[in-house]
């Protein structure tokens, strides 16, 4: 009876905290939810339908994120010698990410996965502070690790644009964050970008953007491209040709 007592003094105890774990998680992504549905839900079911109509490269190397990598048109030629998959929905967020994670990352094998997300943060009343966005890239991770525990996952850094340079601080911080968030995440790394798209005055190079000065042109990629495989090379074990 003393053991039962205990083993209920303690169920008390711990299911309050366990309920704020649980609802903790939910309300990453749960508040989010109905906005990603009511803009995203054609595309996810364009990406499941590309799914069911086509298997992925062997060893692939699989970016998910916003219009910066749906437009990347040179991506298998930029990346090359590593296969690719390409899952970008333009002016997607963080937070849209979070919501489809499974959809968009669980239909796939993949040796290994790269984010990037930069509309969170643009200079509008509606925008997330870095905690938020910091807090929803760890959310995907997790979300991923559930189904991918042991390949590694790669997050871009916020590219500095001329059209967000009123934000830059911020956008500044939350790249701080999400690099100190990747430090302390299981095969999860951080690849530094912004250096290489500023001048020596600590501008943009807007010859790098397209004429919205938020978008890539050929050279950016181009740029994008040896940065991301560069850390590929640095972190990924090669592959033994068979």
């Amino acid at each position: 009876m003393r053991n039962m007592a205990i083993s209920k003094m303690v169920y008390r105890l711990i299911l309050p905290l366990l309920t704020g774990v649980f609802l903790t998680a939910c309300s990453v992504t749960g508040k989010y939810a109905k906005e990603s549905a009511a803009k995203w839900s054609k595309d996810i079911q364009q990406f499941e339908q590309l799914d069911k109509n086509g298997g992925d490269p062997e060893n692939a190397i699989l970016f998910a994120g916003s219009s910066s990598i749906r437009l990347w048109s040179t991506l298998n030629e930029d990346l090359a010698p590593y296969p690719v998959i390409q899952r970008g929905f333009g002016g997607s967020k963080f937070s849209d990410l979070a919501v489809y994670t499974k959809e968009i990352i669980y239909p796939h094998q993949f040796r290994a996965l790269v984010l990037f997300e930069a509309n969170d943060i643009t200079g509008n009343i509606a925008d997330k502070s870095p905690h938020e966005v910091a807090r929803l890239f760890r959310s995907i991770v997790r979300t991923v690790r559930k189904h991918y525990p042991e390949q590694p996952i790669f997050v871009i850094e916020i590219t500095p644009t001329k059209s967000r340079w009123a934000v830059r601080p911020v956008i500044k911080e939350a790249n701080k964050l999400l690099r100190e968030a990747s430090g302390k995440m299981h095969k999860v790394y951080f690849i530094e970008t912004a250096s290489a798209y500023l001048n020596k005055e600590g501008e943009p190079r807007n010859e790098l953007f397209i004429k919205d000065n938020l978008h890539q042109n050929r050279e950016g990629y181009k740029i994008w491209g040896e940065l991301v495989r560069k850390k590929l090379d640095e972190i990924l074990t090669p592959v033994q040709s068979k």
